[in-house]
Parts: structure tokens; sequence; C-alpha cells
């Protein structure tokens, strides 16, 4: 029994010495790993130092490698530009005589520098690193050349060394700088003594007290437009647009509308402009009135038989057959007083023939130059520029023009009264 408990107690002995050694060889291969684990975490944020220090290093040599290879190496930018025939511009129109330039820009190289001034707001570009801008001069002329002859964007970019973009471009820059400065200086509504002016130029010159000037309208041939394209279809079988003109005795313009569809009757073009709605209000004409025949009548505009009779829009007496003596002189008269109408609008179109041809620009680009055409005829009629009889349009015939109905008598009192002044 003694043996028995001997060997029980040896065994429990040499558990515990076993157990104990396991403890402590436990902790020390926790302390070993802590230990280890520490320094490989050291070891690793060493070497991510070093990996940075390396890479800021790489990035400091090329930043300043780079600021070398700029300094010596520096590239100016590329001008991209192709290459195109210029020598027409460039060689031939300036050694033009002063009858070549009229023929080519309808206007003297005086007048057409002053419009390149006038213009040089609007129109003037500057180079930029990649691309060399089209000089001023070069952009009107391009402009003047369109208006002029009315051809195809290829053919004057062939002619001037350009693109058909930037024919467009100049063309439509173009208008809209005249829209912008010209129209509003050329085309205005005259103030009193402008008035006063007109006035006494047309008594003198036709024998007509208080007319200021004449009206017309004239069609202006387009492409048939996508969109309502049957309400441009005009009485003369093609597409147009309406340019209704007022003109003084001098056969300047000072008050223009455009853009109505062709199909529209005279008349009602004359309803839906300002110049009706400010002068069936009294707001138009000064009130400035003369004792004429037995009537006292204000300043008032000739027109034909398509427009209605108004106290300040008088027109000739219609043609029934029944006409007395004295009707027939004031016809005659009226008649040769309205031929200054008739004859600006022939100028207009015989110095920019693109009104005379049809029009393949935009609907909104044609009524622009239609508006510009009409301000620069004012501004080469103002500087007496030349016109030469060989621009003039063929004769066309033209259809009949039905007569007015409606509002037709609140001016016949003062029809009556000039009629009776122009016959005693």
């Amino acid at each position: 029994m003694e043996d028995v408990e001997a060997i029980v107690y040896l065994f429990l002995s040499v558990w515990l010495v076993i157990t104990a050694r396991r403890k402590v060889i436990t902790a020390s291969r926790k302390v070993m790993f802590q230990r280890r684990l520490r320094i490989a975490r050291r070891d690793a944020e060493e070497a991510d130092e070093r990996v940075l220090e390396v890479l800021q290093r790489c990035r400091d040599y090329n930043r300043t490698r780079r600021q070398r290879y700029s300094k010596l190496h520096r590239r100016r930018p590329c001008v991209w530009m192709l290459d195109r025939a210029t020598e027409w511009w460039s060689v031939i129109v300036p050694s033009f005589t002063h009858t070549q330039w009229v023929e080519s820009f309808r206007m003297s190289e005086e007048t057409y520098t002053y419009l390149c001034n006038k213009l040089r707001p609007a129109m003037e570009r500057q180079d930029t690193p990649f691309r060399v801008c089209i000089p001023l001069k070069k952009r009107v002329a391009i402009a003047l050349w369109k208006l002029a002859t009315g051809s195809e964007y290829r053919s004057i970019g062939h002619l001037f060394g350009v693109s058909n973009t930037t024919v467009c471009r100049c063309v439509q820059d173009f208008c809209a700088a005249a829209e912008a400065l010209l129209v509003p200086e050329l085309i205005c509504s005259p103030d009193r003594q402008k008035f006063a002016e007109m006035a006494a130029y047309t008594e003198n010159r036709w024998g007509l007290p208080q007319c200021v000037g004449a009206i017309d309208g004239s069609h202006i041939p387009i492409l048939a437009p996508q969109e309502n394209h049957c309400d441009y279809f005009n009485r003369k079988g093609g597409h147009s647009i309406i340019l209704q003109g007022v003109v003084d005795g001098k056969g300047h313009f000072w008050n223009v509308f455009a853009g109505m569809p062709g199909s529209m009757h005279a008349a009602q073009v004359l309803r839906l402009s300002t110049l009706w709605e400010l002068a069936s209000r009294g707001n138009y004409f000064p009130p400035c009135t003369r004792d004429i025949g037995g009537v006292n009548a204000g300043y008032y505009i000739l027109g034909d038989n398509a427009y209605p009779l108004q106290s300040w829009l008088l027109k000739p007496f219609p043609d029934t057959g029944r006409l007395t003596a004295e009707h027939v002189v004031y016809n005659k008269n009226i008649c040769s007083s309205r031929v200054v109408v008739e004859n600006a609008f022939g100028r207009l179109k015989g110095r920019w023939r693109c009104l005379m041809k049809r029009n393949d620009c935009d609907l909104k680009l044609v009524k622009s130059m239609v508006l510009t055409c009409c301000a620069l005829h004012n501004l080469c009629e103002s500087h007496g520029e030349a016109y030469d009889d060989g621009w003039d349009a063929p004769a066309a015939a033209e259809p009949g023009v039905a007569v007015a109905q409606g509002a037709e008598e609140e001016g016949t009192d003062i029809r009556e009264g000039l009629m009776r002044y122009l016959n005693t």
C-alpha cells in the first residue's frame, strides 16, 4: 500500500513539474513572440519610410528634370491652317483702280474704310496661339462680295482663299453687326426738323405740299422653307419674303419692314408693321398741318392702289374709265412723284444683287441681309457713291395689283383737297 502511494505521489510530482515547466515555456514563448512582433513592425515602418523617401526623391528629380527640359526645349504652339491661294486678295485687289473697286464692292475704297471702322467693335477678331484670325478688312470684303453678287459660299471661298464655313460666318457676323450698328443710325424715324426738310424737298421738286415720302413693297426671292412653305409662295410663282420700304424725295429709306411671307397682300403687310400702328394712332408724324385746297392736312406719304387710303397715306384715284380731267392731273402728279420709291428699289437690288437672285440662306439670315442691304443703300447714297446703269435688273412683267379693300374713307377729304390744289 505504501508503494502505491509512493508511486502516485511520484507521478503527481512529475506531472506538476512538467505542467509548471510548460507554463514557463509558454510564457517565455509569448514574450519572445511579442518581441519579434515589435521588431517586425519597426522594420516594416522603417522600410515604408525608406520607400517614401525614395519616391519623394524620384518626384523631385522628375520635377527638376521637366523644368530644365521645358526651359531648354520649350516649343512654341503650332499655328494650324490649311494652305489656300490668297493671291487675288493680297496681290490683285490692292492694285484695283477706283472704278474696279466700285464694280467689285459697290462702293469706293474710302466708304469701304469708313464701313470697316464703323463695324470694328463688333467684327474685329484676335489671333489665338493656334490660329491666325481673318483680318477685319478681309471679313468685310467677303460679306460685301456676297451681298453684291449673291454668289455661292464655295465660289467666294475659292476667290478669297478661305473655307466655306469662314465665308458663312463672315456674312452672318457682318449682317448682325450692321443690324446693331448701321441700321439704327441710317434707317431711323425722322424728327420734326427732318420731316420739315423732307416735305420742303419734295414740294420743291414735285410740287406736292406736306409730302414726306413714298411707300412700296418688293419681293425678295428665297428657297422654299421647310415649314409653312405655302405661305411664302407668291403670285409670281415663286417663294419670297416681302420688303416694305418708305423713302424720302432723295431715295433714302427711312422706314423698312421685312420678313413677311410672299403670299400676303401689300395692305396686309402694312397693317402688320409698326408704321401702321403708330401712324393710325397719330403718334408717328408730328402735328404740323397746312391748308391744302381748303383742307387742313398734315404730313403724308404716297402709295399705289394696293394700299388703303388714309389721312397720312394718299394714293391715285382708281381708273374706272370715268376719271375727270382733274383726276387725271392728280394721278399724273402722284405717279410721277412715286417714281422715287421705284427707283430706290431698283438701285437697291441693282447694287446688292443678293436681293434679286434666289437666296438659299436661312430665312432669319435672309431677313438680316435685307435690312443690311437697305442700310448699305443709304450709306452709299449719302456718300455720293456712283451707280452704274449696267447694274440695273432686267425688266420683268409685274402681275396686276389688287386694289385694297376696307379703310378707304379716312383720307378722302385730304385727297380731294390735294387734287384741287394741283389743278389750280
